[in-house]
């Protein structure tokens, strides 16, 4: 009966890391580019009173033997880098990927982040940045703002500019956008804002072109929604609730039946 408890106890808590992990799902339903996590558990070690197979005489063998669960532990909390849904905003400088492929962004200091989002805008010098004023990286500079008539982005990257001099347009490419990938993206660490990091477990970046060698092709004028599903949500957060209450009923069950062995002697 005090194993139960703490089998029951080790139920509950997986339980609370379970809601913690929803619960952040449902908060970010809104939030562009994010990637809903999920909680996977696996259970403790096992105490072995009789292990499956030993002879139970000269001629006789134990099927099954008894072995006796110690509850339950958090493995890890993994992302789910399933595609969302495509947003249309018709902002030239909102790019989606429809795909594979991470933008890389240069944070303060030197360092180096990747992200799924894709609402840029144009910083004070003309260089594509996110909400935060990290740039782009590659660079995308648009210069001489003035003489813009329009800005096309391609399926493959490229960035193209429309420019109005003396009556006349004509067509640059100022630069092209280029793509990540990781042999495994669960492995990416979550730095908020939207933004990953490389760790050993992700590998290192593989650059390539989008709309190429599977790489995600590249939408202007779209965002890519989180990949929440929030009625898979919700379904979840009913059941891990389910889950917690029956864990703590075993734990009000042991604690009656020592109640009852505790009251023998009077």
């Amino acid at each position: 009966m005090i194993r139960a408890l703490w089998t029951s106890a080790s139920g509950m808590e997986a339980q609370q890391t379970n809601l913690d992990v929803i619960s952040n799902n449902i908060a970010n339903v809104n939030t562009i580019g994010f990637k809903r996590s999920r909680a996977n558990f696996e259970d403790l070690m096992y105490q072995t009173i009789k292990d499956p197979g030993v002879m139970s005489s000269d001629e006789n063998m134990v099927p099954t033997g008894i072995q006796i669960g110690l509850g339950v532990k958090l493995s890890d909390v993994s992302k789910i880098f399933t595609q969302g849904s495509l947003i249309k905003t018709d902002k030239k400088f909102d790019i989606a990927i429809q795909g594979d492929g991470f933008f890389k962004i240069e944070l303060p200091g030197g360092g180096e982040a990747y992200t799924r989002a894709g609402d840029f805008q144009v910083d004070n010098e003309g260089y594509l940045v996110t909400p935060e004023g990290y740039r782009l990286s590659p660079n995308i500079q648009i210069s001489s703002p003035e003489t813009i008539v329009n800005v096309s982005i391609s399926p493959n990257g490229n960035v193209y500019v429309v420019r109005n001099s003396g009556g006349q347009e004509t067509t640059e490419e100022v630069g092209k956008i280029k793509l990540y990938k990781f042999i495994n993206p669960a492995g990416l660490k979550s730095l908020g804002g939207n933004l990953y990091s490389q760790t050993d477990a992700s590998g290192e970046p593989i650059e390539g072109d989008p709309n190429t060698d599977g790489y995600g092709k590249l939408l202007q004028g779209f965002l890519e929604a989180s990949n929440v599903n929030i009625v898979e949500e919700m379904v979840n957060l009913i059941v891990a609730q389910r889950a917690y209450e029956i864990n703590s009923k075993g734990i009000t069950t042991a604690d009656d039946m020592l109640r009852v062995v505790s009251s023998l002697k009077s």
